[in-house]
């Protein structure tokens, strides 16, 4: 099945490329111009982008675009609770591919807190992010089970993570797979953001957004939750 074939809401648009690279390059394009017309239009500009391994290439190639990156601020939709010297912590991905050479002037806002617990850390979070003047361009990535940020299927804490209106910034969640312990950003926050993009790739992912589009039920695919909103889909095979 190609990605054409499925029947997406009009809110909705797909940037198709051949291959990975291309892929990286053309979303780092568009989210440079985003950016770009912020910083003109307010004077800074604020990025929220996720972790994990795909986004990697994509980071590398934001970071050879032209930008007075000492005007924005970038945040991370998600984190594991682990140190940034961690193997796993998006932040410390974001310090080795994204905030080098000219992007490390850059401000850098992480979620990660040495707190006595999950919770308290999430709420530290929380009290952070309450500085956020507003999210200019969102990235946002999507696992095989419809989770996005750290919005899990079967996270205790989902049904709040999802509510639109929710008062919260930052919520303590768990994952499926190692490190469980996870931070993040809540849908009544990430639905703010001014240009949202989702980057997938590869016939898995398809499937996924496919049965993502085929139901309506948010706390068993949590990514429905912003196929019904302005969306960018970035994808290749």
């Amino acid at each position: 099945m190609a990605i054409s074939e499925l029947k997406l809401p009009a809110t909705v648009t797909v940037h198709e490329f051949n291959a990975a690279p291309a892929l990286a390059a053309g979303l780092a394009k568009v989210v440079a111009e985003q950016l770009r017309a912020a910083i003109a239009r307010q004077g800074e500009a604020t990025l929220v982008v996720s972790g994990g391994r795909s986004p990697v290439a994509f980071f590398e190639a934001l970071g050879k675009q032209p930008l007075e990156w000492s005007k924005v601020l970038i945040t991370l939709a998600d984190e594991r609770w682990v140190p940034v010297e961690h193997a796993d912590s998006n932040a410390g991905l974001l310090k080795r591919h994204l905030l080098v050479g000219k992007v490390a002037s850059a401000r850098f806002l992480g979620l990660y807190r040495a707190a006595e617990s999950l919770e308290a850390a999430a709420q530290e979070a929380d009290q952070a992010l309450a500085a956020l003047r507003g999210i200019d361009v969102l990235v946002l990535g999507m696992g095989d089970d419809g989770h996005t940020a750290s919005l899990f299927p079967g996270s205790p804490n989902l049904t709040e993570g999802l509510d639109l209106h929710g008062k919260r910034r930052c919520l303590p969640m768990l994952a499926p797979s190692v490190p469980h312990q996870r931070l993040s950003m809540t849908r009544s926050l990430l639905a703010r953001a001014g240009f949202t993009a989702l980057s997938v790739q590869g016939p898995g992912k398809l499937a996924t957004l496919r049965a993502a589009l085929d139901g309506t039920d948010l706390a068993e695919m949590p990514i429905r939750a912003f196929l019904h909103d302005p969306l960018e889909i970035y994808w290749c095979p």
